[in-house]
């Protein structure tokens, strides 16, 4: 099969590996905006059948990513049987907590690329056989170390997995289809953010906090079994790769750009637990010196006439910087809704963490239900569609405020359920579309990197703005002491300040596609 997921590939003639810009021409050439226009069907290529296997490849692709993203959240709950069971102190359960993010986030640009060079259907398989084998480590952990250890390995897998993902569906689908897998995609992010703590909550309430944590994990493994057959049987087989090509994975550029991830995210990660964090702010700004570093090595890289790790062109196509702009700022946000309230529902309410994270569903309900309808729609509004999205997301988040200010007591969760779905419905129709539009015009050879790069920006907005938020929710004190209803409510408005950002980021986007348009 093609690396076009079942359409005929551009000629090579006269072209060098990349398969977007003549033989001898730089790298860095090879993504301006009219190479992009290569990725979209030609007259030839419209009348080539699609794989008729790309729903089933997508849904294999879908349930896989759910895990990973799952276990994102999922553990929270099940800390303090964690901590009675094997005696972790309080530092080993936040490792098991921000060593899973801090791995997801190194893992994903290295992995798109390895995906885009040697075919994603082989990345897929790796990073889902090890994430198995790392959640079975998990659950048979019989020490702290060796939970941390094997939480580490399962974060860097599931980094290794989701930009394969999203290389597949940029190989698999066009057009409006591309629009709905994308859209499927988005559902499958809001509804495994928010349904974490339950799921976690209903394990450990059936299986006791003794085996419960450990199933927690353990729960992954029919998940992996099934996903690797059935990935065999659907997923597009690589492309043969000639035997005088030379793969080229620039390892210069995988360690700087690992050293800028790690120190840009374990300080972030760290202060977004609470507490005083073991590694100071001032590692971030490292991590930024290290990312200009990484800058100047990728250009040099090209120059030599080299494949870099990040081919910097990609941010000059239409619409890649601008999306990702709003990803990572919306990501800052909106991840940090959740954190607020699920916190404060427990500690200044005494909801148990299931009721907890029952209390946030209907964010996760608005979420799955306009994501798969923003799919179908983005093809005919694009980036109004986003705007739109914000702006409904904004509203949900001030009605939010307004009723923490009216509503005390156990019923406020009830009293939260409208304005969260208002809240949840706007999310839907802000990731998936921003997705597919940020990603529209990247060629398929590159999708992998560019996925990637996409997904750690939010990565990195995450943990941000987890940071920011949890700094505030934390500080604020009060007649209800610290985090109680008044620093939910100055959290959850830093949260709508960082909406507001995106949405201003959107427009600027609106308004750099309609000029385009009419010169």
């Amino acid at each position: 099969m093609n690396d076009s997921g079942g359409q005929a590939a551009p000629s090579t003639t006269g072209r060098d590996a990349f398969g977007d810009r003549p033989a001898g021409s730089s790298p860095s050439e090879s993504v301006s905006s009219s190479d992009a226009e290569s990725d979209r069907p030609t007259p030839a290529t419209r009348t080539e059948t699609p794989d008729p296997r790309r729903w089933k490849a997508l849904a294999v692709c879908l349930v896989a990513g759910f895990m990973t993203l799952l276990d994102v959240s999922i553990v929270n709950v099940a800390l303090p049987s964690i901590q009675t069971g094997i005696g972790a102190s309080p530092s080993d359960l936040q490792w098991v907590v921000s060593g899973y993010a801090l791995t997801f986030g190194l893992t994903l640009v290295g992995a798109g690329r390895i995906g885009d060079a040697i075919g994603r259907r082989t990345v897929f398989i790796i990073g889902v056989v090890l994430f198995g084998l790392a959640s079975l480590a998990c659950g048979l952990a019989g020490s702290a170390g060796l939970l941390v250890v094997a939480r580490l390995v399962q974060g860097a897998a599931g980094g290794i997995l989701n930009p394969q993902v999203s290389g597949l569906i940029q190989e698999l689908f066009r057009g409006r289809e591309r629009g709905r897998a994308f859209g499927l995609l988005g559902a499958t992010i809001g509804i495994s953010t928010a349904v974490g703590p339950i799921v976690g909550g209903l394990i450990i309430s059936a299986l006791g906090p003794a085996a419960g944590w450990r199933w927690i994990f353990f729960v992954n493994l029919p998940v992996a079994v099934g996903a690797v057959v059935l990935a065999r049987l659907w997923l597009p087989a690589p492309k043969p790769r000639s035997q005088k090509s030379r793969l080229d994975l620039d390892p210069v550029g995988v360690v700087l750009l690992a050293l800028a991830v790690v120190t840009l995210l374990l300080p972030l990660v760290e202060t977004g637990r609470g507490g005083t964090p073991s590694v100071p702010w001032w590692v971030a700004l490292i991590g930024l010196g290290i990312t200009g570093v990484f800058v100047q090595w990728e250009r040099f890289y090209t120059r030599r006439g080299r494949s870099p790790l990040v081919d910097l062109a990609l941010f000059r196509v239409p619409g890649y910087s601008p999306g990702a702009a709003v990803g990572t700022i919306y990501f800052a946000g909106f991840t940090g809704i959740f954190f607020v309230l699920t916190i404060y529902f427990q500690q200044g309410l005494g909801y148990t963490p299931l009721l907890a994270g029952l209390a946030v569903t209907p964010f996760a309900a608005g979420s799955a239900v306009s994501a798969a309808v923003g799919g179908n729609l983005v093809d005919r509004y694009g980036r109004v569609l986003v705007t739109a999205g914000l702006v409904t997301v904004l509203v949900g988040l001030i009605a939010t405020d307004v009723v923490l200010g009216l509503v005390s007591g156990p019923s406020l969760g009830w009293a939260l359920a409208a304005p969260l779905l208002v809240a949840g419905v706007g999310s839907g129709i802000v990731i998936s579309p921003n997705v597919t539009l940020t990603l529209a015009d990247i060629p398929v050879a590159r999708a992998g990197t560019a996925g990637g790069l996409l997904q750690t920006g939010q990565r990195i907005g995450t943990a941000a703005g987890i940071a920011l938020i949890g700094a505030v929710f934390f500080a604020s004190k009060g007649a209800d002491g610290p985090g109680g209803a008044g620093g939910a409510t100055s959290a959850l408005r830093v949260a709508a300040a960082l909406v507001t950002v995106a949405l201003v980021a959107s427009l600027l986007d609106l308004r750099g596609r309609r000029h385009r348009e009419t010169v």
